[in-house]
């Protein structure tokens, strides 16, 4: 299917108005790998607030293995790519890893004479099998083939087992109950693939549904087995969920019933919770943890119960006709230890980086190392911030959020820019540029793309003062609410308690095009030769 095809699937306005399925109750049993039900059970001593992620985390799979929730999300052009979290409660959630090591898919994803904006990992899927004690994820790269990497553990390591030449667009992969692998896929021709008993290779694939014209587009494809009978959990985007049911095995014929459309959601000003996936608790309660679009932070998890109609279709729990803010926290057992919270100090400790971070496309390796801080040598000459490699992204906290970092500046070469920028197709940055032998600190703005993922605008600095010493801290805030005209803040300090403003707000853009959220990102590039280099000693993400 073509770009310009996906491109137009996804182009709907958000809505914020009503309309849900409705039904009676049934207490199904679980599909494999889960506990047999017990029928919904919700805990009446707390509740969470949604979203239950204010970060960006997209086209989201969800499943438990034992007492441990896990799920995926999309990250397009970020390396490593495909995230790990995993939770206890389905409502604390930590990053454990990356299923997806390196986007080894061609030479645009090492911006290497191209670039791979807005490609890379899409909504993929992520399974568990019990036979072989394996978890797998499953995705296609640029609509030509389709790979599979596979894990003992969730935090990794993940090796590519297998690449198959269909590209399985949208994905949900199927462990049945006999160990069987089947693979849902497709955008508005629905299709299901069986897989060989290795998971290496396709067996069979056959179009299993076509959505109705009154529909219009579904995509990202969940694939159960719930009570015997045979789910296929879709999306329209982006403001519609629905659901196709078989009680004939997984090749259907399947019917279809919608769960909801036009649905308001938890987050004002953001769109409708959609594309996500079903998971189970150990007490038999169902939960639908979806997205809702809340740009300019990204797409952010939400998360409601279910229960289920007599003759077995899902419906989604309301509070005054919508997707609530707050519910009953899930009742789970008591989590084995607190998650690792996603804001935070980080202080580069160790030598590998934390998994909350993602470079902007695959870094040169051998021009970044961790040894208790963070040293970024120059890998790229260039004056546009979207060819300098090595630039190394962290997702903002909603609804606002601060990120400060120590840039330690000695080692600096006249040309480098080095700093903390507010990263997306629009951008902007504060930080140190070395000239003549001289250091200042500088903010600037008007980085831009256009919607060909090319560059429009490569910055003007607006704003610099001298920056004495050798170390600076430099500090964005960022508004990610809903919405348009939210404002990021540049400042900086020299002797770490006083920060001093610098530049004027910048606008974050709140186009979806770009999918992915603005992020904080901290980068070092040369613009005359390679050689310089910094240290960041210290990051810090915090809230009000």
């Amino acid at each position: 299917m073509s770009w310009t095809h996906h491109i137009l699937s996804r182009r709907r306005a958000l809505t914020t108005a009503t309309g849900v399925a409705a039904g009676a109750l049934l207490r199904p049993t679980a599909a494999h790998g889960t506990a047999s039900a017990q029928g919904p059970v919700l805990a009446t001593a707390a509740a969470f607030t949604n979203p239950v992620i204010w970060q960006d985390f997209a086209d989201i799979d969800v499943i438990r293995v034992g007492d441990t929730f896990y799920a995926s999300a999309s990250t397009m052009h970020y390396s490593p790519g495909a995230p790990v979290l995993r939770s206890y409660d389905l409502v604390n959630w930590e990053i454990a890893g990356h299923s997806v090591p390196v986007l080894d898919f061609g030479a645009k994803y090492d911006l290497n004479g191209a670039r791979g904006y807005v490609r890379g990992i899409w909504a993929s899927s992520l399974a568990y099998r019990p036979s072989n004690r394996t978890f797998y994820w499953l995705g296609q790269i640029d609509f030509a083939r389709t790979y599979v990497y596979t894990a003992t553990a969730a935090e990794g390591p993940w090796n590519r087992l297998t690449t198959i030449s269909t590209p399985y667009y949208d994905a949900g992969l199927l462990v049945d109950s006999d160990d069987t692998l089947y693979v849902a896929y497709g955008n508005t021709t629905i299709s299901v693939a069986q897989l060989s008993p290795d998971g290496r290779n396709q067996v069979r694939t056959q179009q299993v549904f076509t959505a109705p014209s009154s529909v219009g587009t579904l995509e990202g494809s969940r694939f159960y087995k719930i009570n015997g009978q045979y789910y296929i959990f879709l999306t329209r985007p982006a403001n519609g969920q629905y659901i196709l049911k078989s009680s004939s095995g997984p090749f259907g014929p399947y019917t279809m019933r919608q769960v909801l459309l036009d649905l308001r959601g938890p987050i004002p000003g953001g769109g409708v919770p959609h594309q996500g996936g079903l998971v189970q608790t150990q007490n038999g309660a169902w939960y639908y943890l979806a997205f809702v679009d809340a740009y300019p932070g990204g797409r952010t998890p939400a998360l409601a119960p279910v229960t289920w109609t007599a003759d077995g279709w899902p419906v989604v729990q309301l509070v005054n006709g919508a997707w609530g803010t707050s519910y009953p926290s899930p009742a789970v057992p008591t989590p084995p230890r607190q998650v690792t919270p996603m804001t935070g100090v980080d202080t580069f400790d160790g030598t590998a980086l934390k998994p909350r971070w993602e470079w902007n496309h695959n870094p040169d390796d051998t021009k970044w190392s961790v040894d208790n801080g963070l040293t970024l040598r120059t890998a790229t000459v260039t004056n546009d911030l979207y060819w300098a490699r090595n630039t190394l992204t962290h997702r903002i906290q909603g609804p606002t959020s601060t990120a400060t970092v120590q840039l330690d500046h000695t080692a600096m070469r006249d040309g480098d820019r080095a700093g903390l920028a507010l990263l997306r197709d629009s951008s902007a940055w504060i930080g140190v540029k070395r000239d003549g032998g001289t250091t200042r600190v500088v903010m600037v703005n008007g980085l831009t793309m256009d919607t060909n993922w090319n560059t429009t605008g490569t910055g003007t600095e607006i704003a610099s003062a001298a920056v004495p010493g050798s170390r600076v801290r430099l500090r964005a805030s960022a508004d990610i609410r809903p919405g348009t005209g939210r404002l990021g803040t540049f400042s900086y300090s020299t002797d770490g308690t006083t920060f001093t403003r610098l530049g004027p707000a910048f606008s974050l853009g709140n186009d979806w095009r770009f999918f992915m959220g603005h992020r904080f990102a901290l980068f070092n590039h040369a613009t005359q030769a390679l050689g310089g280099a910094v240290r960041f000693t210290r990051f810090e993400l915090t809230t009000p």
